[in-house]
């Protein structure tokens, strides 16, 4: 039958971030924005739902006298994102 779909990674934004980091071993937040397109403020709260889940590993520092933050994926979220996959094959492999 189907597997269970984690809520947390269905939303769009979280999952793209997670396909970002998955192939990446870390990520500052313009690059994500960047590649996700979505707003500053948007992207910063879902990266705090997913550092709060303990899917991703969040550092806030400076480069120079400017903030930066580096996200990285954490083991617990690279589970979390393979048995996302996983499940969602379950979806696709229905007859």
């Amino acid at each position: 039958m189907f597997e269970p779909l984690d809520p947390l990674l269905h939303s769009e934004l979280r999952l793209a971030i997670m396909s970002l980091l998955v192939s990446a071993e870390e990520a500052e937040f313009p690059y994500i924005k960047e590649q996700t397109g979505a707003t500053a403020g948007n992207l910063s709260v879902q990266i705090d739902k997913l550092s709060a889940a303990g899917y991703l590993e969040v550092e806030k520092t400076f480069k120079g006298k400017r903030p930066c933050t580096i996200c990285r994926i954490t083991p617990e979220g690279l589970k979390a994102f393979e048995d996302y996959v996983k499940a969602l094959k379950s979806y696709l492999q229905v007859k």
